[in-house]
């Protein structure tokens, strides 16, 4: 018998004042059976950051075929592909021909390894970025993580706050390749 996703609810208030973008959202995660709770908060950080109306989670882990958010036009055409972790450069060239932009957010302690490794593969992409987490930040934000969660996200002047009302993370991130 097959493991079942493990279901998290987080209710996320947005007020990022470098994109004018102040929201709430009611997001449903599925996580999977493969994925650490430090995962999934990277994905609600990865929303938070992206935040659209048209903003979604996909199948993720369950569907290889899709990344683990995307916002998609009225149209069907991807405009934003997110990718989660240390994906293979055929991942992210795939992913850069079939989306206007694609991002990748990743939050190991072996990023900068990992990145070495695929930085000269997809220099002639025109449309991916790679983002990456510390990993201290990581664990703080896994530490957030319920399977019930009330999150406010603030953004301002390129800083980054996640709280629960009682933990505070400021978000570091390091640009690992910017072509936003």
């Amino acid at each position: 018998m097959a493991l079942k996703a493990t279901i998290y609810k987080a209710d996320l208030s947005i007020a990022d004042m470098d994109r004018h973008y102040y929201g709430d959202h009611s997001l449903t995660i599925a996580r999977h059976p493969s994925e650490t709770d430090e995962r999934v908060m990277i994905r609600v950080l990865a929303f938070a950051l992206h935040a659209h109306p048209a903003l979604g989670f996909t199948k993720g882990l369950f569907d290889t075929d899709e990344p683990d958010l995307w916002q998609k036009d009225l149209t069907g055409a991807i405009d934003l592909w997110v990718e989660v972790g240390q994906p293979d450069e055929k991942r992210i060239l795939k992913a850069s021909a079939r989306a206007e932009k694609v991002v990748v957010y990743s939050y190991s302690a072996t990023s900068h390894i990992w990145f070495k490794g695929i930085a000269n593969k997809i220099e002639r992409t025109r449309n991916v970025s790679v983002v990456n987490i510390p990993a201290d930040t990581s664990a703080q934000l896994e530490k957030l993580a319920q399977r019930s969660m009330q999150l406010q996200c603030t953004i301002q002047d390129g800083q980054v706050w996640l709280t629960n009302g009682v933990d505070t993370v400021l978000v570091e991130r390091e640009m690992f390749r910017d072509k936003a």
